[in-house]
């Protein structure tokens, strides 16, 4: 156990040494300089620790590896528990852009400029050389163009965020080549276009945040081929069609948001009776039909909205059975009849507005019947 101790200090001990006596490769630390040229942070002043010729030691957000001294890593956040930034209580602001210099490190597995506010200008195209990249995250800036149209290239990709930009035209169809992506989130810009039909060819996925764009055409029934997709949110964009029956029987999918879209049809009885679907939002489209009644005592919603639609008929009897539901909204539609005993009792911390505005619902938490 001593042995195995004192070779780990030795060899952290020599790696630091390495990194000491012969820095950072020169072409790296140029094009650092470059891109730190080409931004502005006025509160904080990460950049006046990028000084000296080492960029592998206190350059603020900057990793190397040990033994090449290679830069590996740009960790810059603006909203960050750092003491750097947390110390002055308030999150960062930084202007200017990316500058295409940054993709002269070919050996970065991750690239986080996240949370500036202020960076504009485009994402890079030559990002999509960086072979050995694993992370992409420029959340919270003020991006703007396409997203590179080659980004399948990064098949090594784990994470891709680009949400909170403004960020146009249509997803590439390249995106679906990036088998290893686990993250995906391209939410809060101004994307167009539809979801890419082989969508599913993610298979590594695991959330999928799309939300708050202008995409058109119809929900991919190849999303539902995603083994391992949990977090899938597809709202308030401009999405037409009915939903596929088999996103009721995807096995780990535990939220779906698809608020505020136009979709239609019936909603199907798979994604109700689907026990381990915990956030269900369909609210603010144009479902029509009857909610089906499906639920069951292992029936467990935190979240369950089918507010402003057109959906008719009774609220379901089994609604009753479920287990939980903490948050249920059947508002603004066209409801009859009473509602089912029980719904009033063991969710007795739903009131009213869980079933206002429609057709001629009556009974507890409404005026009797």
């Amino acid at each position: 156990m001593a042995s195995s101790f004192t070779f780990s200090v030795v060899t952290v001990f020599l790696a630091t040494v390495i990194l000491t006596v012969h820095g950072c490769s020169p072409s790296d630390r140029t094009a650092l300089l470059s891109f730190k040229a080409s931004l502005k942070e006025p509160y904080h002043g990460i950049f006046n620790t990028w000084s000296g010729e080492n960029c592998c030691v206190n350059w603020y957000g900057v990793s190397c590896d040990s033994t090449t001294g290679r830069v590996t890593d740009i960790n810059l956040r603006g909203e960050s528990e750092d003491p750097i930034i947390s110390k002055s209580g308030k999150s960062g602001y930084m202007t200017g852009k990316i500058s295409p210099e940054i993709c002269k490190i070919d050996s970065l597995t991750s690239f986080i400029l996240a949370d500036w506010k202020a960076i504009s200008g485009e994402i890079p195209q030559c990002l999509t050389s960086l072979s050995n990249l694993r992370i992409l995250d420029l959340i919270g800036n003020q991006l703007t163009g396409k997203i590179p149209v080659n980004i399948g290239k990064l098949q090594r990709l784990t994470v891709l965020n680009l949400a909170e930009n403004s960020i146009s035209g249509e997803i590439p169809t390249s995106v679906v080549e990036l088998c290893s992506l686990k993250h995906l989130d391209l939410s809060s810009n101004s994307l167009t276009g539809s979801i890419p039909v082989n969508f599913g060819n993610l298979q590594m996925l695991s959330r999928a945040l799309l939300n708050r764009n202008q995409l058109t055409g119809s929900i991919p029934v190849s999303v539902t081929k995603i083994y391992r997709l949990a977090d899938l949110d597809l709202s308030m964009n401009r999405l037409t069609g009915s939903l596929p029956y088999e996103l009721g029987k995807m096995p780990v999918l535990s939220t779906l948001n698809l608020d505020s879209n136009s979709l239609s049809g019936q909603i199907p009885s798979s994604l109700l009776s689907n026990s381990g679907l915990g956030i269900l939002n369909l609210s603010r489209n144009g479902f029509s039909g009857t909610i089906p009644d499906v639920f069951c005592p292992n029936s467990y919603f935190m979240v369950l909205d089918m507010s402003f639609n057109n959906l008719n008929g009774r609220v379901p009897g089994s609604l009753s059975s479920a287990k939980y539901i903490g948050h249920l909204d059947l508002s603004h539609n066209h409801l009859c009849g009473s509602i089912p005993l029980g719904v009033g009792s063991p969710f007795d911390h739903l009131d009213a507005t869980s079933f206002s505005n429609n057709d001629c619902l009556c009974g507890n938490p409404l005026k009797t019947c």
